[in-house]
């Protein structure tokens, strides 16, 4: 499940609306919402994402908080270390082939640095 498919399930059930419900109303396939929500579909476009918000009323920071989900959702990366060093190389690989196993507690403290990197950079 992505980022974006699990804020879209939360959304549904406090509101109490079924996949079903949600895919009729706008106007998609049930099982392609349902492969959304599952991270087996591509990250949603922004216009699909921009129709979620409004079937939900989002606006503001939660509106933009979907998007930020959307744009880190999608299931197959490709992580192009061409130019990089070694070290970068190295920690992509590592990454891609233990992500599956790698203890929760663990992926959430990695996420962490590197959001924390993300944010000094930005400064």
């Amino acid at each position: 499940m992505t980022p974006f498919g699990a804020r879209v399930r939360q959304l549904r059930r406090q509101r109490g609306v079924t996949l079903r419900r949600m895919a009729e109303e706008l106007s998609l396939s049930a099982a392609y919402l349902s492969a959304l929500e599952h991270g087996r579909r591509g990250r949603p476009s922004p216009g699909l994402v921009h129709q979620i918000c409004g079937y939900f009323g989002l606006i503001w920071d939660d509106a933009e908080a979907l998007a930020r989900l959307a744009r880190l959702s999608h299931p197959r990366i490709v992580v192009d270390t061409a130019g990089l060093s070694p070290e970068k190389t190295e920690l992509a690989n590592l990454l891609a082939e233990h992500i599956r196993e790698l203890p929760e507690a663990t992926a959430i403290e990695l996420a962490a640095v590197l959001k924390s990197s993300r944010d000094k950079l930005a400064k």
